[in-house]
């Protein structure tokens, strides 16, 4: 009863005494220093359990009180939910104050893309000489873009592939570039009149990488799902990877190829999807590749690297400078 006694009269006085380091070369946290002279070490824990329940029903109730006045939940922070908010985004096309939005998408390069009035037609080339790993990667874009072929270039320019494209009636073509035997970069060109995409690509993973068995894959013209490109250049590039598939799908293969942006980086996966007996839960199996796709340049017209224009491009150098990274622009 004593120690109890002493204890109380020592919790009075150090509440304004400065933490001391421990004699003994214990690590004192700062609740437990309070109590370092109390020599009877289940009075000393007592002491320090009570501290802690009585905190614990503070926040307790705090907690309780905020719940009655309606606070929300507080979400943990993240790069994604602090992001910036760009001028240009577009929440909702049907609103009227995305009238002007909704105008420029109705007359732009890939309207008649989206009014149906064609099929889309794909050339897959490389750059000179591809290793092993990108001839896989171009053939295995062919089995995912309906209509799509895979040419060599046989040391033929840009600009002199894209003139025979047009004369051939392709209505895009893709250029797979390599670095170090690995697939790195994208040419997408949407003919005749452009827009120019390049994409860095990283993360490829052919089809062999991911599963053993890769000759189920059918046929079937897969579903195409573009998500989160949420701002006016969002939306040019995810209509410009929309647009290189067919806009009919066959439903029955039950395939899907998904875009997905986030952060700027744009995941690609090709999936299979089934259902079970009651058609309640759905099963996916991705198919591959598998890769990440990032935004360097939106060029308009068709490929020029001296004398083109560009609607947007990537400087190295200016997002070195940038301190912000919560900035994103797709």
């Amino acid at each position: 009863m004593s120690n109890m006694e002493e204890s109380d009269d020592f919790e009075i006085k150090v509440e304004d005494e400065k933490i001391k380091p421990s004699i003994a070369g214990e690590v004192l946290f700062p609740v437990e220093s309070k109590f370092a002279n109390i020599k009877n070490k289940q009075v000393r824990s007592q002491q320090y359990q009570k501290i802690k329940r009585e905190r614990k029903k503070v926040k307790k109730e705090a907690k309780k009180v905020r719940e009655q006045e309606g606070d929300i939940k507080r979400i943990p922070h993240t790069i994604e939910s602090l992001r910036e908010k760009d001028e240009t985004t577009v929440s909702d096309l049907t609103t009227d104050e995305n009238e002007l939005v909704r105008d420029d998408l109705e007359q732009d390069e890939f309207c008649d893309y989206y009014k149906q009035s064609y099929e889309p037609k794909v050339l897959i080339t490389y750059a000179d000489n591809p290793m092993r790993k990108t001839r896989i990667f171009g053939r295995e874009l062919t089995r995912i873009i309906p209509n799509s072929v895979s040419l060599y270039r046989n040391r033929s320019g840009v600009k002199k592939i894209v003139k025979s494209a047009i004369k051939k009636e392709y209505t895009d073509v893709l250029v797979v570039n390599e670095n170090r035997k690995e697939p790195d970069g994208l040419l997408l060109i949407h003919l005749p009149n452009g827009p120019t995409a390049h994409f860095r690509v990283s993360n490829v993973k052919i089809t062999t990488e991911l599963r053993k068995n890769h000759k189920d894959i059918t046929a079937h013209r897969p579903e195409v799902i573009l998500n989160n490109f949420g701002t006016r250049l969002g939306l040019t590039v995810g209509r410009m990877l929309g647009a290189i598939f067919h806009y009919d799908p066959e439903f029955e293969g039950q395939r899907a190829v998904t875009f997905h942006n986030q952060r700027d980086y744009i995941f690609f996966r090709h999936y299979r999807y089934g259902f079970d007996s009651e058609g309640k839960k759905a099963r996916l199996k991705e198919l591959g590749p598998r890769f990440t796709l990032k935004l360097k340049s939106l060029q308009k017209g068709t490929f020029d690297s001296k004398f083109g224009q560009y609607e947007w491009i990537m400087d190295g150098k200016r997002h070195a400078m940038e301190t912000s990274r919560r900035k994103f622009h797709l």
